[in-house]
């Protein structure tokens, strides 16, 4: 089934170059099919960017999924155009009274501060309230994991002495929960973040399930309220140059940065990336979609609790 998009949003055009089949609202309206009610909640500064790297993994699946996009209304974002935010996105007290059968928030370049010192930390305290009542099942990514894991569950963070940056093998601690059917014993996921949580801490909250981990990057996956929540502290959603892209930028700015671990063909950054991310990330998408949307989630969307 295709994903039923804004009208006009760029992520169609770039997505029917790779021959992925997705359709505007206009044409979605004509089908008589409940899709599944999903929105983003997007910090990441290039949000077009990433609105892309998001939706060419949840077209991976034959349910129809109506995508919608949130933003921080105490927050401007500098690298997107106003014009892109005012035609695609719509603050949270908007969409306050709606329901969702499943909810994606992204990462933000803001981990390196305490979470109360980040300037819409408390908008994002009562989006995060607001969850638990209104969608079926969330994905928080990388921040997004951390502050979660701060909010609901006092779960801190720590400062790591170097950026963790790479790609990095991993493994599942319960191989047999539905979001890893169809994964291999080991699998690869990217990272790009400067702190970390801590498997003592997860096993300490007897409401948290650690899913999956890597001896390199630590925790990468958490579960709580059996599957209304995902914590996933990697970017299994990233393109195969965005490690790239950021490795040049920060060498550009004279910033101190390695090298991506594991991730240039012969780890020279003069030869392309060798992807070996992508198999998993379709996986995670399609697993949490089935197994913890779709699945679970009421047929009357008003019934979610």
């Amino acid at each position: 089934m295709p994903l039923n998009l804004p009208d006009r949003l760029p992520a169609i055009d770039l997505l029917k170059q790779e021959n992925i089949f997705v359709i505007d609202t206009s044409r979605a309206t004509r089908q008589d099919i409940r899709p599944l009610r999903i929105v983003i909640l997007n910090l990441m500064p290039l949000k077009i960017t990433t609105e892309t790297d998001l939706v060419r993994l949840l077209s991976n699946t034959p349910l129809q999924l109506e995508i919608s996009f949130m933003k921080i209304k105490s927050h401007t974002p500098k690298n997107t155009p106003v014009e892109h935010m005012k035609a695609f996105y719509r603050d949270f007290a908007d969409m306050y009274d709606e329901k969702f059968d499943g909810m994606i928030i992204t990462g933000a370049p803001v981990e390196q501060y305490p979470f109360e010192e980040v300037g819409y930390w408390d908008e994002l305290c009562g989006i995060l309230d607001w969850v638990r009542t209104h969608v079926m099942s969330t994905l928080y990514i990388c921040w997004a994991a951390q502050a979660g894991l701060y909010h609901y569950y006092g779960v801190p963070k720590y400062l790591l002495r170097e950026k963790l940056f790479g790609v990095y093998r991993h493994v599942a601690c319960e191989p047999f929960a539905p979001i890893f059917r169809g994964f291999d014993d080991e699998f690869y996921v990217p990272h790009s973040r400067h702190t970390e949580v801590r498997r003592e801490d997860i096993l300490r909250v007897p409401g948290l399930k650690l899913l999956s981990e890597s001896e390199e990057a630590g925790v990468y996956m958490v579960m709580g309220r059996g599957g209304r929540e995902f914590f996933v502290t990697g970017h299994s959603e990233y393109s195969p140059y965005t490690l790239d892209a950021e490795y040049r930028r920060d060498l550009q700015k004279g910033l101190p940065i390695r090298m991506p671990e594991n991730y240039y063909r012969g780890n020279d950054p003069s030869n392309p990336p060798l992807v070996k991310w992508r198999a998993h990330a379709n996986l995670l998408f399609s697993n949490w979609l089935n197994y913890y949307v779709y699945q679970e989630t009421p047929y009357n969307i008003n019934e979610i609790v």
